[in-house]
C-alpha cells in the first residue's frame, strides 16, 4: 500500500514539481490553502505532511502545531524560503522532522529528505502495531526488526516453533536469544504449558544442579523440604538454558542422560522420574569450536545441534536501528512518564553509524539512559554523545576509499557529501558565506546540507 503524502502550498509549480516527483511511490494530496489543508487533514491518515511556511490565510508553522495537536506522530517537513531559515531551524527542535528551502535546485535530494521522513513513519507504525499487540497480550515477546536477515530468522522461527525438536539458538551476547526463545515457546504447541528459563553461565554447578534436578528432603544441609527441579517442573513445557557452553563437564553428561531416557531423579533420591520437556538452548560461543577445544562434549553437542539457527548481529541488521531505537524510546516514556522524541535526523544517522559491539541490549540500554537523564522534546545528535558507550561522533568520521568501497552507492555518496561539508566548513573557519564561495554552491542549500548533518552553523 502506498503512502499517503499532503502537500500545502499555493505556488502551483512547486505542488506540481513534488506530485510529480513522488507520484510513482505515494498518493499525494494537493491542498492551496489552509482551509483546503485541514478538510484534506480531516479526511485522511497522511504519512507525511508538506508544508509551505507562508499561505495566503495562514502561517504554516502555526497550521503544523494545530495539526501535531491532533495526530502527535505526524511527520512534517516544512518549506521555507531562505529569510524564513531561523524559524524552520525553530521549528526542527520542536519536533518537525525537516525543513527545505525553496526553489529546489537538487531532485534528488528533495526525494531523499521525502523517503527519509517515510521511512520514519514506516518505523513509527510500526511500533505502534507493536505496542497495541502489548496492550492486548501482556509480557508477549516481541522481537523488532524488518531487515531482510530478520525476516527470515522470524519465518525460520515460527516454522521451528511447530516441530517439537530441540532448537540451538547461537549469536553475540545481545542479539535477542532469550526473546527467541520465549517466541518459539509462544507459538508452539507446548504454549499453554510451563516455559522456564536459566543461565547456565551465572550459577556454580552445584546450584544449578539443585536447580534442575530439584533435591529431596535431607539431600544436604540446608534441604529442609523436598523441592522440585526445573526438568520436572516444566514437563509438557519448554525448558530454555541459556549459555549452555559454560556447564560443566559433570552437568554436560548428566543432561545427556536426561535427553537420551527422559528420566531423572531427584537429588538424594532413587526414584526415578519421567519428563517430556522440549530444550531450547543458547550460547553467545561456538559450541563446534567448543567441542574441538575439548571444553564441550561431543555427542551431547549432536543431541543439541537438532536445529541451529544463528541470530545477525545489529551491524548486519540494515534498517532495525531506527525501529528498535523508536520502540525502546516508547518503552522508556512509557515507564518513566516522559516525552522524550522524535529522533532528529541526525541523531539517526549517528545510531546508524555506531558499530554497537553489545548489539540490541547496548542500543536499549543507551537509549534508557537518553529517556531517563534529558527533559523532553526531541533527542538530538549531542544527546547520544552524553550517554552512550560508542560516542556519536563516530558518524564524522573519515573511511577510507577501501571502507567506501563496500558500500552501496547512495551510502557511500552520503558519506562523502557528510565529511565534504565537514571539511569545507573547516576550511572557511564557520564562515558560511566562504564555504558558499568555495564549494560554489548556494548559500541556503549548503546551510540546510550542513544542518542535515548536525554540523553546527550559523545562519
Amino acid at each position: 500500500m502506498l503512502p499517503d503524502i499532503l502537500v500545502v502550498d499555493d505556488d502551483h509549480y512547486t505542488r506540481t514539481l513534488i506530485d510529480q516527483l513522488m507520484r510513482k511511490t505515494a498518493h499525494v494530496h494537493l491542498a492551496d490553502s489552509g482551509q483546503a489543508a485541514r478538510a484534506l487533514f480531516a479526511a485522511h491518515d497522511f504519512n507525511l505532511v508538506l508544508m509551505d511556511q507562508r499561505l495566503p490565510q495562514d502561517n504554516g508553522l502555526d497550521l503544523l502545531r494545530e495539526f501535531r495537536a491532533q495526530k502527535p506522530r505526524m511527520l512534517a517537513i516544512l518549506m521555507t524560503g531562505y529569510a524564513d531559515v531561523r524559524d524552520a531551524v525553530a521549528a526542527v527542535r520542536e519536533g518537525l522532522f525537516d525543513y527545505l528551502t525553496k526553489p529546489f535546485d537538487d531532485l534528488e535530494a528533495l526525494e531523499a529528505v521525502i523517503g527519509k521522513a517515510l521511512e520514519f513513519d514506516a518505523a513509527y507504525r510500526e511500533i505502534d502495531s507493536l505496542r497495541q499487540r502489548l496492550g492486548a497480550e501482556h509480557d508477549a515477546p516481541v522481537l523488532v526488526g524488518q531487515s531482510p536477515v530478520m525476516e527470515r530468522l522470524l519465518a525460520q522461527l515460527r516454522q521451528v516453533a511447530g516441530l517439537d525438536t530441540t532448537v540451538l539458538l547461537e549469536g553475540e551476547s545481545g542479539t535477542g536469544k532469550d526473546v527467541c526463545a520465549r517466541l518459539i515457546h509462544r507459538w508452539s504447541q507446548r504454549a499453554d504449558k510451563p516455559f522456564l528459563e536459566v543461565n547456565c553461565g551465572g550459577l556454580p554447578e552445584s546450584l544449578l544442579e539443585s536447580l534442575l534436578f530439584g533435591y529431596d528432603k535431607g539431600a544436604f544441609t540446608g534441604a529442609s523440604q523436598s523441592t522440585p527441579g526445573y526438568f520436572e517442573k516444566a514437563d509438557g513445557g519448554n525448558l530454555f538454558l541459556d549459555e549452555i557452553a559454560d556447564m560443566s563437564p559433570k552437568l554436560q553428561s548428566s543432561l545427556l542422560r536426561v535427553l537420551q531416557n527422559h528420566s531423572f531423579s531427584r537429588i538424594g533420591s532413587t526414584h526415578i522420574r519421567n519428563t517430556d520437556f522440549r530444550l531450547i538452548c543458547a550460547t553467545n560461543r561456538s559450541l563446534a569450536a567448543e567441542v574441538k577445544a575439548g571444553r564441550f562434549r561431543e555427542d551431547l553437542y549432536y543431541r543439541i545441534n537438532v536445529v541451529a539457527l544463528t541470530l545477525p548481529p545489529l551491524r548486519e541488521r540494515k534498517g532495525d536501528v531506527l525501529r528498535l531505537a523508536l520502540h525502546f524510546i516508547d518503552s522508556y516514556n512509557t515507564k518513566f512518564d516522559k516525552v522524550c522524541g522524535p529522533l532528529t535526523p541526525a541523531a539517526v544517522q549517528a545510531l546508524d553509524a555506531q558499530p554497537w559491539p553489545g548489539n540490541v541490549r547496548e542500543l536499549q540500554h543507551c537509549i534508557e539512559r537518553v529517556v531517563a537523564l534529558q527533559p523532553d522534546g526531541p533527542i538530538d545528535v549531542s544527546h547520544l554523545q552524553l550517554v552512550c558507550e560508542s560516542p556519536a561522533p563516530t558518524v564524522l568520521a573519515k573511511p577510507g576509499a577501501a571502507d567506501n568501497a563496500s558500500l552501496a552507492y547512495q551510502d557511500a555518496r552520503a558519506v562523502f557529501e557528510r565529511d565534504y561539508l565537514k571539511r569545507l566548513l573547516e576550511a572557511a573557519n564557520g564562515n558560511m558565506s566562504e564555504a558558499a564561495r568555495l564549494s560554489g554552491s548556494p548559500r541556503q542549500n549548503l546551510y540546510v546540507r550542513m544542518k542535515r548533518w548536525g554540523l553546527e552553523v550559523n545562519p
